[in-house]
């Protein structure tokens, strides 16, 4: 083959092991460092930094994942006395409101692509707090397909359009997936009834990950969040939403947009799965596991909130597309937990906004603190405007400047042990499959013939034999019934 310059090159041969960008050998591709078995990721390990900083910057201009999004501002209201478990300021009375903004998206189109696709959903949401901005990134989903960061870039390549054929290929999903049992509960919510919602509107929301609250006298608990659409849950089957993405691809802006418009504001009943610190560590699961819920039986949903969504934003351009979401804008009162695919996000979708939209994002209206003053000694770079003016850029200094408070907003976590490449640690009932099955059996015999058609129709598309049967083993193992039927149906389909 030829470059741009007409030189004869060889194709980049594929053989051999794993490499760094460096050509260094990878020793380990699906865990990433940590301190201590289930401690925070070290900053050390450089293979994952490096696989999130250039998958970061794969596209421009537009996002990576969730390309293709709505949004909307709004106000939440505190409906509950949660001061026992956590010193935010935003929850700290009965009452209080505080400013919003929401963007929804799907995940794996890109900027162009149809609203009514069978893809998680998006769900972004930013707290215009007194005590600076407090993001919240998740999905409309309470779990993920992988569970540690390590593995975030590989996925999404099978998710997007290969770099030989330009589609998406049945063999590049399935083929991950089979080999990511961890993905089997997801996979299962994907292709279940939820899997396309007829709206944003009409679906529900959740933090996804574990995160830490702690009080005033420093007590620290585990949080998951929910958001319960009032909107009630509705969805569309695979041939409904074939037909509305092809006459209306932008049906679900449409539907947000036009909405608050006719002040029809969208709500949702926002409340918080509570864990004592304590229980973490001898609990059946693993707590921080991204691929597993806690049972409400063992952590009930306690109502703290009311989210509401009454203005649409004037220019989609400057407050959707240059909106910017990073787990990592925690406030006094709340923190990160332990769990490996949100320790990956907090580094990831800050670098991805610096090189998307550049170093001084946080000054755009969109993103900037609506409730108080950003004070940073940070100054220059893309888009800066001088807001500064004539200020010291530096600290400690003796010109009034602003100067640390001596207080973290989180509590430390203990950590034991040696570094290294680890897994998670496994707690007594860890098992990749034991929630897809329990998900599984709770559905009525129409929702299991939906989901068997739905799967069958997508793995059937599969060139090699193999990766449809290792594919369908994870649900058999899942539930006996649920692979032997999918087992059965993909046959069919296949002749």
């Amino acid at each position: 083959m030829q470059d741009f310059a007409g030189h004869t090159q060889e194709a980049h041969v594929t053989q051999g092991p794993l490499t760094t960008e460096a050509g260094a050998p990878v020793a380990d591709n699906q865990n990433s460092e940590t301190a201590g078995v289930g401690g925070p990721v070290l900053v050390q390990d450089q293979l994952l930094l490096e696989k999130l900083a250039h998958f970061n910057r794969e596209r421009i201009p537009e996002r990576v994942v969730h390309a293709r999004g709505a949004g909307a501002y709004g106000t939440f209201t505190v409906t509950a006395d949660v001061t026992r478990y956590t010193r935010a300021n935003f929850l700290s009375e009965v009452g209080k409101q505080t400013e919003t903004f929401l963007r929804f998206s799907t995940v794996a189109g890109n900027l162009g692509a149809a609203d009514a696709v069978r893809d998680p959903r998006g769900f972004a949401l930013k707290f215009y707090t007194e005590e600076g901005n407090y993001d919240l990134v998740g999905n409309n989903t309470p779990v993920f397909f992988i569970k540690d960061a390590i593995k975030f870039p590989d996925f999404i390549h099978t998710q997007k359009r290969d770099p030989y054929t330009g589609s998406q290929e049945a063999d590049n999903v399935w083929d991950f997936w089979g080999l990511s049992p961890e993905s089997t509960h997801q996979v299962t919510w994907l292709f279940g009834d939820r899997g396309i919602p007829a709206s944003y509107r009409h679906m529900d929301g959740f933090g996804s990950h574990t995160f830490q609250w702690n009080n005033e006298a420093g007590e620290v608990f585990w949080v998951k969040y929910h958001f319960k659409t009032d909107q009630g849950i509705k969805c569309l089957t695979q041939d409904e939403a074939n037909k509305l993405a092809g006459e209306d691809p932008d049906s679900h802006q449409r539907d947000l947009r036009e909405a608050i418009e006719r002040g029809d504001y969208p709500s949702w009943t926002v409340g918080v799965q509570i864990m004592p610190a304590a229980d973490a560590a001898t609990y059946r699961f693993n707590p921080f596991d991204l691929t597993k819920v806690w049972p409400h039986a063992d952590y009930p949903v306690i109502e703290i909130g009311k989210l509401e969504l009454n203005r649409n934003p004037q220019n989609i351009f400057a407050e959707v597309e240059q909106s910017i979401f990073s787990p990592a804008h925690f406030v006094p009162g709340i923190g990160p937990s332990p769990d490996k695919m949100l320790q990956g996000r907090l580094f990831a979708y800050g670098d991805a906004h610096r090189y998307r939209v550049g170093i001084n994002a946080d000054h755009l209206p969109v993103n900037r603190p609506h409730a108080t003053e950003a004070r940073t000694h940070s100054r220059d770079g893309f888009l800066y405007d001088g807001r500064h003016a004539g200020a010291k850029n530096y600290e400690p200094n003796s010109f009034g400047g602003p100067n640390q408070t001596g207080r973290p907003l989180w509590q430390p976590v203990p950590v034991t042990g040696v570094t290294g490449d680890q897994e998670a640690p496994v707690h007594a009932e860890d098992n990749d499959f034991v929630q897809a099955g329990n998900l599984y059996r709770l559905m009525t015999e129409e929702e299991k013939e939906r989901l068997i058609a739905n799967l069958s129709g997508f793995i059937a598309k599969v060139s090699r034999d193999d990766i449809a049967e290792r594919a369908i083993n994870n649900f058999r193992q899942a539930d006996e019934d649920y692979g032997k039927r999918l087992e059965a149906a993909v046959q069919a389909l296949r002749g």
